[in-house]
């Protein structure tokens, strides 16, 4: 018996993803005890908790500058050609400033749009929202002016410093000739950006506080409780290595985004998952919760459930935070930042849709209701239904999107097919219930 072949080589490491949840981990201890550290080391701070959105952000310091280290001092991706770098032959100043000019001029004017558009958003100035804009605007001035140096720097290195970024500037300035295909490319790219990176920075804090604020040493012989803990723990380790994601976007780290999805359906598909936009939230088309409960209300007094139940649910959300944590410095949505091929994305292509179906229909029971209503049971299972299409959907315009771009994708999702654990055995599933279609044969 032939051994089974390989899947093609991650451009991200374990490693990295690793090393952040470490720096997390060790920022969300210092958290929750330093009443403890200060009065042991007896230090002139407030000896509280730290639980606010200040803490939270600078977790993603602790996160992220683990990563960035372990990504160039391990991995040394910097050097790699993906990048788009060489280090070896940088050039004068003098011979990128027009270019880098032109380039600052475009990030400048990205940035002003997508400064407008929150501004005239409405959404963007109420609920959670509110904390996202304080922090943009705060980090707004730090990014224009340090855009001046980055560039300037990047440029002298860069094997093509005329990037998508300088083909937008050079469209506004109008001196030289630029394509617009590289312009679709800068204007999708930052439009996942902008939206994407208002919505992470406002539900940073709520995560965070969560997890510092439980009362750990009161679950352990409550099995609702402590799968409550442990869920709430794995969501904001993905929202934190998310988050960290959508900020270093940067070629030095050969974490550019190199496409931004090109596909209307694929946004389309994103977009309705995510407010303002969201069709799941209470009340709306694809709201699958009426006169429904959760897991623990249909399974309180039967503890031996209610541990299983628990212990499936943490598996998923585990396996939902380590989907995310995979990708390093990589992670966004609708976007190509290189192929990962190794973690849970071994044994399925789509580990984080997965495990998110999968753990909304064990965690809701949606053909169980308060009301004892048919008519609600029918109604809320398939919605939900509805819900996991709608992720489908999701999956297939990725791989439209991935499929298109990079050779070893195509590569990976072959292998996926053939050797994926999970991706393999569905497969097969399919091809046992879909009748085979009849040849036709070409009229003679």
């Amino acid at each position: 018996m032939s051994a089974r072949p390989a899947p093609p080589p991650s451009d991200v490491s374990a490693g990295t993803g690793l090393a952040g949840v470490i720096g997390l981990v060790l920022w969300v201890l210092t958290c929750r005890f330093w009443p403890q550290i200060v009065t042991t080391l007896g230090l002139s701070a407030p000896a509280e908790v730290m639980d606010g959105p200040s803490a939270a952000l600078a977790a993603l310091l602790f996160s992220g500058s683990a990563m960035i280290g372990y990504a160039l001092l391990v991995e040394k991706v910097h050097l790699r050609p993906s990048t788009g770098i060489d280090w070896s032959r940088p050039r004068p100043l003098r011979e990128v400033l027009d270019i880098s000019i032109t380039k600052i001029a475009g990030l400048w004017t990205t940035w002003a749009v997508i400064g407008f558009a929150y501004c005239i958003a409405r959404w963007y100035w109420r609920g959670q929202y509110v904390f996202a804009m304080e922090v943009l605007e705060t980090a707004a001035p730090f990014l224009f002016l340090g855009a001046i140096p980055y560039v300037l720097w990047l440029d002298r290195v860069l094997v093509n410093p005329r990037d998508a970024s300088w083909h937008f500037g050079a469209m506004l300035i109008g001196r030289e000739p630029w394509d617009p295909a590289e312009v679709k490319r800068h204007a999708l790219a930052w439009l996942v950006k902008g939206f994407f990176c208002a919505f992470m920075i406002s539900i940073v804090p709520g995560g965070f506080a969560a997890v510092i604020h439980f009362d750990w040493a009161s679950v352990l012989d409550d099995p609702v409780a402590l799968g409550t803990l442990l869920i709430e723990t794995m969501f904001m380790i993905d929202v934190q290595i998310a988050m960290v994601g959508y900020l270093v976007t940067m070629k030095p780290l050969d974490a550019q985004i190199r496409t931004a999805n090109p596909h209307l359906s694929a946004w389309v598909a994103a977009l309705i998952c995510y407010p303002p936009f969201i069709l799941m939230g209470d009340g709306d088309v694809l709201d699958y919760r009426h006169n429904g409960a959760e897991w623990a209300y249909w399974l309180q007094g039967h503890t031996g459930l209610l541990w299983l139940w628990a212990g499936a649910l943490v598996f998923l959300t585990a396996v939902y935070a380590w989907a995310t944590v995979a990708f390093g410095l990589r992670f966004s949505n609708l976007t190509y930042r290189g192929v990962l091929t190794n973690g849970p994305y071994r044994y399925t292509r789509h580990p984080a849709y997965l495990s998110k179906n999968a753990y909304w229909w064990l965690a809701s029971l949606p053909f169980l209701t308060t009301s004892g209503s048919m008519v609600d049971a029918i109604r809320n299972t398939v919605i939900l239904g509805l819900v996991s299409a709608v992720y489908y959907w999701r999956a297939r315009t990725e791989e439209q999107h991935l499929l298109a771009e990079d050779a070893k994708y195509r590569e990976y999702h072959a292998w996926m097919a053939e050797h994926g654990l999970i991706t393999s055995i569905l497969r097969k599933l399919a091809r046992a219930v879909t009748p085979c279609r009849p040849v036709v044969q070409p009229a003679e």
